[in-house]
């Protein structure tokens, strides 16, 4: 065991030795050797074997795998399924049934018996073969850097990882290794059938290639290690700024700042959508056109203010909200202020109401000084607001709005609108206007909260006194 594989098995993989891991074996050269590595290096082994049962020889394989086994004094389970059945119901390509059928088989035995890891037997033609695969597909840098020696597949298991430790190994290099080591592989004969697509590729594409470039593998490696490189450093930006712009994440929903995210390169846009999408379905295979379509509305918003986007997903931009929704999901109200079940609510001036969700409403006296002049001017913040105190009746309350209220805005010179016009005029979201807080006193509303104060009780040159009202909510973050 050279020191190199060591520190590939140790900090590449992060594998330890006092706890099992689950390794898959086919009985080829390349899951046999696997095996005998990790035996040979001490660590503590659980062999899994799954029958895809498409060739009628493969309940052989089964018995020569639990043979090998045996002989090595290695636990082994063995299982199997119907992969052509669970294909056609499930409407999947026989690799993709295969591959399914047998990680669930493994993690199901990791879970079992509290393994780290799943290991499996990819070589660095497997990574060649790979990374192909994912260019025919228009993959992006994820697809293209290939397999890394340890990752979580979410999918199969969101904590248990799946490790490749055989990635800088040839495979001719596996066969001598078993040869060196008295293991005696099987042939499988569907790796030479044109009916999958790996095959195809490691057949006829890639020798193809090879009359262009002679060592053509040794660059798609190379440019792999570059590629990991490149993605390790998108990954840092993307965390930071998904930090940033990520306001919630609830049950089915995802909730990003509008105006943040359209700041951002149309490259980082994608991808924040994309890292949205997956944390709601991490089985989801986000393609570029999906991801045009949803960066296409953020970027023009004439047409429409939602976009279907891939696997039940849709993208809604409300104001400057942006949801990433599950259809059925509800879309959270928690963002803005709500009267709980659309009842009146009496102001004590100072003092402080509790809204739904966390929001707050506090209220409070103040002498207008010059120096709350100055800060009530500065205000940027539509949820803070300075009222003159001499045109504003004691009698407050918080109420929803009624039929036929109308509102005085601040800035239309005394003029009125309804407030429901209002409401269409600022794009409130429809779904929130019915318990959405108003400031009034009777029939006069004084402050549409999040939006304007009413003309009558602005602040003007003789204002003396002021009341302060801000509504604040720690969950909306960024705003």
């Amino acid at each position: 065991m050279s020191e190199n594989f060591e520190a590939i098995l140790r900090d590449g993989c992060g594998l330890v030795k006092d706890r099992p891991i689950i390794v898959g074996v086919s009985g080829g050269p390349d899951s046999l050797c696997l095996m005998e590595i990790l035996r040979q290096a001490g660590y503590s082994l659980i062999i899994a074997h799954f029958d895809h049962q498409l060739r009628p020889e493969s309940s052989q394989d089964a018995r020569m795998v639990e043979m090998t086994a045996a002989r090595l004094i290695l636990d082994c389970i063995i299982n199997g399924a119907d992969v052509r059945a669970f294909a056609d119901h499930e409407k999947l390509s026989l690799e993709e049934a295969a591959r399914s059928l047998r990680y669930q088989f493994m993690f199901k035995l990791a879970r079992k018996h509290n393994a780290q890891a799943v290991a499996v037997g990819h070589t660095a033609d497997d990574q060649v073969e790979t990374i192909l695969m994912h260019f025919l597909r228009g993959s992006g840098l994820a697809g293209l850097k290939g397999m890394p020696y340890k990752s979580i597949v979410k999918i199969f298991d969101a904590e248990i990882p799946i490790v490749r430790p055989l990635l800088d190994m040839r495979r001719e290099e596996t066969i001598k290794f078993c040869a060196a080591n008295d293991l005696s592989p099987h042939y499988d004969s569907s790796n030479d059938s044109f009916n999958f697509q790996r095959n195809r590729i490691r057949h006829s594409l890639i020798p193809e290639l090879e009359n262009y470039n002679p060592k053509f593998r040794d660059a798609v490696l190379r440019m792999s290690e570059t590629l990991k490189g490149d993605h390790a450093f998108m990954l840092e930006l993307l965390e930071t700024a998904w930090h940033e712009i990520m306001i919630a994440v609830d049950e089915g929903v995802i909730t990003l700042d509008f105006n943040l995210l359209s700041k951002n390169s149309l490259s980082l846009q994608r991808n924040l959508i994309k890292k949205a999408m997956q944390t709601l379905q991490p089985d989801i295979d986000v393609d570029f056109l999906t991801l045009e379509r949803a960066t296409h509305l953020i970027k023009d918003l004439s047409t429409s203010a939602v976009v279907d986007l891939k696997a039940g997903l849709r993208l809604y931009i409300e104001n400057d909200l942006i949801f990433i929704s599950k259809t059925n999901s509800k879309l959270p109200i928690n963002l803005w202020p709500q009267l709980p079940d659309g009842r009146s609510i009496a102001i004590s001036i100072p003092g402080q109401i509790e809204l739904m969700g966390s929001w707050k409403l506090y209220s409070n006296y103040t002498p207008l000084d010059d120096l709350a002049r100055a800060e009530a001017e500065r205000n940027e913040d539509p949820f803070r607001v300075w009222l003159d105190a001499e045109q504003i009746p004691d009698s407050l309350e918080l109420r929803v709005r009624r039929r036929g209220d109308r509102f005085f805005p601040l800035g239309m010179q005394g003029h009125s609108q309804k407030i429901s016009d209002f409401f269409v005029n600022e794009k409130v979201p429809h779904r929130v206007r019915e318990h959405w807080p108003l400031l009034c006193a009777g029939d006069e509303i004084f402050w549409v909260a999040g939006y304007r104060p009413s003309h009558s009780c602005r602040l003007t040159a003789s204002t003396r006194k002021a009341f302060y009202f801000y509504l604040s909510n720690p969950l909306k973050k960024n705003r």
